[in-house]
């Protein structure tokens, strides 16, 4: 048998060592729960998820299943937290929307006039007036106003006695919006309507000033004009945005 040195076998042993050693950690799979000094990115489709034991999603950020780019944010129950963007319907053009335990929209953009304010509703300040017992134009409630929404919504109500006829007018710096009247056939005259804002004269953030007017046109007798309330609001329909 031929002399073979020692150390050669040890070589030879530590190299089998070796190989068998790189073999399992190749097998072996990485740990995938820490991200260090690097990018995690997700594109051309996919959805990064994290969710509850229970199988709840909590988080969500990457392309919808109808198309459009999303985050969106969930409590332990599954309910909706915070939005950005939408998973049901994508012509919502990214809107933000901020979710209550029950359910509801408390806070949003506006889904057609980009720029606005949709949620929460505010109410414009307004101060009480005088009664209408004049074929003169008097101004029965004014209010200065920061323009955060697209739309004013006003309710109100015209009463005068019979065979009087009252008109009543909203402008906003001078402009006239809308008029209402109460006819010399009737005693009542309920006030309930939308009125979109320009976004010319009025972007969001300007400062306008709101009053309504009023003016007896027919008849004698004191009226009264009661404004339940002016607010600024989102818009329903994507006509209301232009």
């Amino acid at each position: 048998m031929p002399y073979v040195p020692q150390d050669l076998l040890d070589r030879v042993a530590s190299l089998e060592r070796e190989v068998r050693q790189l073999r399992g950690r190749a097998q072996m799979r990485p740990a995938l729960n820490q991200v260090l000094a690097g990018d995690v990115v997700i594109g051309e489709g996919g959805q990064l998820i994290a969710k509850t034991p229970g199988g709840q999603r909590t988080f969500v950020v990457g392309q919808t299943p109808q198309g459009d780019w999303g985050v969106g944010l969930a409590r332990e129950s599954g309910a909706a937290a915070l939005t950005v963007g939408d998973d049901v319907n994508s012509a919502d053009a990214q809107m933000i929307r901020m979710w209550s335990r029950g359910g509801e929209i408390i806070v949003m953009d506006d889904a057609y006039a980009d720029g606005y304010l949709g949620r929460p509703y505010v109410p414009i300040p307004m101060a009480p007036g005088v009664n209408i017992a004049s074929d003169t134009d008097t101004p029965l409630y004014s209010g200065h106003m920061v323009v955060q929404h697209k739309v004013l919504s006003v309710n109100g109500q015209i009463v005068g006695p019979a065979g009087t006829a009252i008109r009543v007018w909203l402008t906003l710096d001078g402009t006239e919006l809308a008029a209402w009247t109460l006819s010399s056939s009737a005693t009542v005259t309920e006030i309930n309507q939308r009125i979109p804002l320009s976004a010319t004269d009025h972007p969001h953030s300007s400062t306008a000033v709101a009053v309504i007017w009023a003016q007896r046109t027919a008849g004698t007798g004191t009226g009264t004009v009661r404004v339940r309330g002016l607010w600024g609001m989102n818009t329903i329909t994507e006509s209301e945005a232009t």
